[in-house]
């Protein structure tokens, strides 16, 4: 089995302790509700909240994918640090993956806002190959569609 590790950073006028609370804290009454259009649910299936916990989200019919199972790698709520593996998906877009591990950090920035340095571990099966540039490309566009779309709702609702 292969392994194939890719950092990304994306910045976000959104303080880490915001973003950590919508990624990991409050993702099953958030994010249905900042993305609505994709995310028809997202409940916890086993576990409490922490490593272990197995989270299954269900997307709104008609986007390609209807479901997907993480389970929770780390959580630090003191350095706002979050990972997590997919572990299941009704339709894999690589069928040479065998499972993914995001490491999401949260980390601080002068003018209040965050950089999520993301570390995306992809174990691919066999002698499988995937291509690094596509994935960087399709999946770094939706991570960065998906922190502004974060970062939109909690500008557009400061006290949330």
């Amino acid at each position: 089995m292969g392994v194939l590790t890719l950092e990304t950073e994306f910045p976000v006028n959104v303080s880490p302790a915001k973003l950590f609370r919508a990624f990991c804290l409050e993702t099953d009454t958030l994010m249905p509700k900042i993305l609505p259009e994709y995310i028809e649910s997202s409940e916890i299936i086993e576990g409490d909240g922490g490593p272990g916990t197995i989270r299954k989200i269900t997307f709104v019919e008609g986007r390609g994918l209807n479901y997907v199972k993480q389970k929770i790698e780390a959580v630090d709520k003191e350095n706002f640090t979050y990972s997590f593996g997919v572990i299941e998906a009704d339709v894999w877009k690589f069928a040479e993956v065998e499972k993914v591990i995001y490491e999401n950090k949260f980390v601080p920035t002068p003018e209040g806002g965050s950089i999520c340095k993301r570390t995306s571990t992809y174990h691919i099966k066999g002698d499988g190959e995937i291509n690094k540039d596509n994935i960087k490309d399709v999946y770094g566009k939706k991570t960065e569609g998906l922190l502004k779309a974060v970062e939109a709702y909690f500008i557009a609702n400061p006290d949330a």
